[in-house]
């Protein structure tokens, strides 16, 4: 690639991540070539992993995921990585400076832990940015060959994208078939096709929320265990969000309660330490922990 050519991607690049909104015969000629080139060297950005938003005919790079910031501002965070990250700081001596500028650095992380990178993986890259065109002009569109873990079948959904997880790992979609709102994993899309026609079912949008075991849903339940010090550690290793929730007995018994989303994660967590976790309420974790001694039973 020759330099003005190099030249020009990152002028273009800058002007997308400059918080304006720009249209294609702005940019070419802010940029002084055709928009045709600006056409190419928006698909090039797609393909390298970029999330190029349109709204109506102007294109930009999210504020919230400029390229151009500080390094530091790149850098993505979990919720339970920020938290880990959180709680090493403080066993920081406060008279310690680096502690200070530790905190100062990644003040903008912890504040803005659900920002998504600017980069998503190459082979989610078209998929990503055609759900984020599709939110925009809020458009419903067709997950074709969608593979579930749930059902085991390869599909074509027909669903209104309306809000990505972190990292765009997945999307959250209202199912225009099942009345439902479902997140879908981007990776489990073989592409993603925009229909005419526009979303139908906004009010009924609403993204889950997400609970320690990391399952989503709608459904809260209430969950209390007695766990062993095994577990409780192995549970802080696998879980590191449930301290909030945790409470010491005595030296060898921990108490966990807390709400559950969705039975599965917790029967998992529970099927695994039989002899070192008592379930003392939650009563559809517990039907789903029986299903699973059953399986483990004839394995």
């Amino acid at each position: 690639m020759d330099q003005p050519k190099v030249e020009r991607m990152l002028r273009l690049m800058m002007l997308l991540s400059s918080g304006n909104n720009y249209t294609i015969y702005e940019l070419a000629d802010r940029l002084e070539t055709s928009y045709r080139s600006i056409y190419r060297y928006l698909d090039t950005f797609k393909a390298a992993g970029f999330v190029v938003q349109k709204s109506g005919d102007y294109y930009h790079i999210a504020k919230e995921s400029r390229f151009f910031k500080e390094i530091s501002q790149l850098v993505h965070f979990t919720d339970e990585e920020a938290y880990m990250v959180n709680r090493l700081i403080d066993g920081i001596d406060d008279t310690n400076v680096i502690k200070q500028n530790l905190r100062r650095k990644l003040a903008t992380i912890y504040s803005c832990t659900s920002i998504a990178d600017v980069v998503v993986k190459g082979e989610n890259a078209s998929n990503v940015n055609a759900l984020a065109e599709a939110m925009e002009e809020k458009k419903q569109v067709v997950l074709k060959n969608y593979s579930s873990s749930h059902t085991g079948k390869v599909s074509d959904r027909t669903v209104e994208p309306f809000a990505f997880t972190t990292n765009y790992i997945s999307v959250w979609c209202y199912d225009t078939a099942d009345k439902q709102n479902k997140v879908f994993k981007t990776e489990r899309i073989g592409s993603v096709v925009e229909l005419e026609k526009n979303w139908k079912y906004e009010k009924e949008h609403k993204a889950a929320e997400v609970d320690i075991f990391r399952m989503s849903g709608n459904e809260r339940e209430e969950l209390i265990l007695k766990l062993s010090l095994r577990a409780k550690n192995l549970l802080l290793e696998e879980y590191p969000l449930s301290e909030k929730y945790l409470s010491e007995d005595d030296a060898s018994t921990w108490t966990l309660k807390t709400e559950i989303c969705s039975p599965l994660g917790a029967a998992r967590f529970i099927a695994g330490l039989p002899e070192e976790i008592k379930l003392v309420k939650g009563a559809k974790v517990r039907r789903c922990v029986r299903k699973y001694a059953k399986l483990l039973a004839t394995m």
